[in-house]
């Protein structure tokens, strides 16, 4: 069973699908926490440290595994019935992707910082197109391997497409692939929900 969670910054996404987990651990099931985010910034190590606070009291016994790669193929191996599993988030992941795509093409180190903005300025037209391919590649090879899960998985995105349209192309392309991310998620998910200002409103089933 998948089920997607969509939701903005500080929408209390992850706080809801945590609650989900929580459903299921009720009834047994063991739990695992897939964190894509890397902490190569300070302000992105504060994050994830307060995420990591979070957990130690929400009453889970979570199994933690940190993946901002190569997530098929982690959600392969631990998918099995009477497991629950929730990856935060599939944005970050995104953005991981086109990261090293782009410094794989160019030849050049990894940048610093996880922001989607180090890509946006760092890769050329043609190392970007390239990465793009790349990403279509993983993306399709990802989708396709969700319906072949066992157990259930809870996938946390952001929703990028309702604020002001980015003024460079680079940018523009990074909100087109998290929309076209979702999407494709959404269409074969069980169950999606949109979280805004803490508030579920379920968009699947209707």
């Amino acid at each position: 069973m998948i089920h997607l969670v969509l939701g903005g910054a500080r929408s209390g996404k992850s706080r809801y699908g945590e609650a989900l987990v929580r459903q299921y651990t009720a009834l047994g099931f063991d739990a695992c926490y897939v964190a894509t985010a890397q902490a190569l910034d300070d302000e992105m190590a504060t994050r994830i440290a307060k995420h990591q606070a979070g957990r130690t009291d929400d009453g889970i016994e979570w199994q933690l595994f940190e993946e901002s790669l190569a997530l098929t193929a982690l959600l392969k191996r631990l998918a099995k019935p009477g497991r629950v599993i929730l990856v935060d988030c599939l944005t970050l992941w995104l953005t991981n992707q086109l990261l090293a795509f782009s410094a794989k093409i160019d030849d050049d180190p990894a940048p610093t910082e996880w922001h989607a903005t180090d890509f946006i300025t760092s890769a050329s037209s043609t190392s970007n197109d390239e990465a793009l391919a790349s990403w279509q590649a993983e993306k399709t090879a990802f989708v396709d391997s969700l319906a072949e899960l066992e157990g259930v998985v809870v996938l946390i995105s952001n929703e990028v497409g309702s604020g002001i349209v980015p003024l460079g192309e680079l940018s523009r392309q990074f909100v087109d692939e998290a929309g076209w991310l979702n999407q494709a998620v959404a269409a074969l998910a069980d169950n999606v929900t949109l979280v805004v200002a803490g508030l579920p409103l379920a968009l699947k089933p209707l």
